[in-house]
């Protein structure tokens, strides 16, 4: 298909056009006060007795008014600030994994719905390295190893994207796994800067592996740009599952699609306009993920596969029906 959006050709401006250097602490971090962890403190207990999956608890069944407010800010920062936030944190030295993940769900979902993010209905998704290969058409989502990802945002490769992404980490790496955000209209400023021959081609489709999520009569690979201007600048991005789409349609790259792909991994390698952070057990991570594209570093895992990377996502979106299609 075609773009019918209108190509940006100005430098965009606003508090989303941000370098590292840009943002200070309280722009994108926010902390469970004492108040917030005297409501969840008595919120565990009341968990412990309570039968029920986690995907059945509702925030409204509870009275967290200081938890509230803290989501609230959160939400308001992913919408009107920087777009990105860490929060800090749950404490895990007093709870086990199930009452966490329990927690994580109910605050978020004081910001919005969670929606599945697999055909199978799955929700709460468990990022981790499984030790399997991201190859073309295998179905494994590059968050199931221990590669460098670049930046992305979450179902990029199918329709609807999330409005935004959670992880809360339950378990940090050995080494490595650092958190990488960057906000897209900066990217977009600086490949017009840097590369503006191949912006116009970045709003023309690309090939993307579905990573199996459709039916199975469906196309295995979809057809989208990676920019589009409905009057703000919106981004699907997926190299991984680009480079995938085209290796499965047996679709050679033309000159001037590696070279948009180049311009786009030459600015997502720039330090200055990233901003990165390590996570800590009992912490997690919102973005905005039609407007920043999140990664991590590489990373070593430990031996012992209870002391493992481990990380719990929820993919949030307000329209549409809560299945992974909406």
């Amino acid at each position: 298909m075609s773009s019918e959006h209108t190509l940006l050709t100005n430098k965009l401006s606003g508090p989303l056009v941000w370098q590292a250097d840009d943002l200070n602490e309280q722009d994108w971090r926010y902390t469970i006060d004492a108040a917030c962890l005297d409501e969840i403190a008595g919120l565990t207990e009341t968990l412990k007795i309570r039968k029920g999956e986690v995907e059945d608890l509702r925030p409204d069944d509870f009275d967290l008014p200081h938890c509230r407010d803290l989501m609230t800010r959160v939400h308001d920062n992913l919408v009107s600030g920087c777009g990105f936030a860490l929060v800090d944190r749950l404490p895990m030295d007093r709870l086990d994994k199930d009452t966490a993940k329990a927690l994580y769900w109910l605050l978020s979902c004081m910001m919005c719905r969670p929606v599945a993010q697999k055909l199978d209905g799955t929700m709460v998704y468990d990022v981790h390295d499984t030790g399997k290969q991201a190859l073309p058409g295998s179905g494994v989502r590059p968050d199931k190893t221990n590669i460098d990802l670049t930046f992305h945002n979450d179902n990029s490769y199918n329709d609807p994207l999330p409005d935004f992404v959670g992880l809360l980490c339950l378990k940090p790496a050995k080494s490595g796994g650092v958190s990488r955000v960057m906000s897209f209209e900066t990217a977009h400023n600086a490949i017009l800067d840097r590369h503006p021959d191949a912006l116009a081609r970045l709003y023309e489709p690309f090939i993307f592996d579905r990573q199996r999520e459709h039916e199975a009569n469906d196309a295995e690979t979809i057809s989208a740009p990676v920019f589009e201007n409905d009057g703000k600048l919106k981004a699907r991005l997926g190299i991984h599952q680009m480079h995938n789409g085209y290796a499965m349609t047996g679709t050679d790259m033309d000159d001037e699609t590696r070279r948009a792909i180049n311009a786009l991994e030459d600015v997502f390698s720039d330090d200055a306009l990233q901003f990165r952070f390590t996570m800590e057990a009992g912490q997690f991570q919102y973005v905005n993920n039609k407007v920043i594209g999140h990664s991590r570093t590489q990373f070593e895992d430990f031996d012992n596969p209870e002391d493992r990377r481990h990380l719990v996502r929820l993919w949030l979106r307000a329209k549409g029906a809560p299945t992974y299609a909406g």
